[in-house]
């Protein structure tokens, strides 16, 4: 059967998920949040998603809330079997839930239960997990709670950002959709689901900018953590003798000293005591400027030496 859907999506992480949608379904209309002020010169900016269902010609909504009457009176006349939400950012009371035929699937990115919430990816990261993945779930009132029909899994490498994961789970997630919109097409029902453990669920509270400033008490590994999972935002940040610089890139090693004390300051990079190890520096940014390596800041601050 062609499977009338509603998609409801934000950021540029449900762009992979809605071209799976309009290439498993026929996609009525988008719901996206309403363009924000973006860019220098702080003029709205249509949302990843808005872009690409105006190149696709699909209709577009852009309401403050979904509990207007109205809103949820024009979703019923298009009929739709399924809503699929991937990081739309509004809340979806119920009587939204129970329009579509199937009800609504929701692409998430994280093995829940853990990592329930707005930021899994980069909770993930800092919290120093060896796997995540993604996973898509009938939703149900409460955060994240829904059953689980699929899932796709994939290892946290050493090297990962928030940015680079985000990309990789992008991608499982329009898999796990495509797959998920296939069975649902052939067999007229959705997949299998399984209940979550609620007794396992961590939350993933959102990110906030304070969080970036590193606190060199705290252990190297854990902050080598924190400057991979918060970039490329918030991007954390730490003063360095007596300068704000934004820390793109660092590494856990070994070392003693007072925590802030720089312990070496090298091409291979700026090494600063913490309270476990040290945490060496290998590309800052300093207050009006771009990113560089150790060295190259080391080259515009002869002074920062041990």
């Amino acid at each position: 059967m062609k499977l009338r859907l509603l998609f409801a999506g934000t950021p540029e992480f449900a762009v992979p998920s809605l071209r799976a949608a309009l290439v498993g379904g026929d996609v009525m209309a988008v719901l996206t949040q309403p363009d924000r002020p973006a860019g220098r010169g702080r003029q709205p900016q249509a949302s990843p998603v808005k872009q690409v269902a105006l190149n696709e010609g699909v209709p577009v909504l852009q309401p403050m809330t979904l509990k207007d009457a109205s809103v949820q009176a024009q979703l019923r006349e298009w009929a739709p079997d399924l809503l699929v939400v991937v990081a739309y950012g509004l809340i979806l009371p119920q009587a939204v839930l129970d329009i579509p035929r199937f009800g609504a699937w929701n692409v998430h990115a994280s093995l829940l239960p853990r990592w329930r919430g707005a930021a899994p990816i980069q909770r993930a990261i800092e919290a120093g997990d060896a796997t995540t993945g993604v996973c898509l779930m009938q939703m149900r009132k409460g955060l994240d709670t829904g059953p689980v029909m699929l899932h796709a899994e994939t290892a946290i490498e050493s090297h990962d950002t928030g940015g680079s994961l985000h990309d990789r789970l992008a991608t499982l997630g329009a898999h796990v959709l495509r797959e998920g919109l296939t069975h649902l097409r052939d067999q007229a029902q959705a997949p299998d689901a399984t209940s979550q453990d609620d007794a396992l669920a961590t939350y993933a509270h959102k990110l906030d900018k304070a969080e970036a400033v590193l606190d060199l008490r705290a252990p190297a590994t854990t902050l080598a953590r924190k400057v991979r999972a918060f970039s490329p935002w918030p991007i954390a940040e730490l003063q360095l003798q007596g300068e704000r610089v934004r820390v793109y890139q660092a590494e856990a090693v070994m070392g003693h000293g007072a925590p802030g004390q720089i312990l070496s300051a090298s091409r291979d990079g700026i090494d600063l005591a913490c309270g476990e190890g040290a945490l060496r520096l290998l590309r800052v940014q300093r207050d009006g400027g771009k990113p560089v390596t150790a060295g190259e800041y080391l080259n515009a601050r002869p002074a920062v030496r041990p």
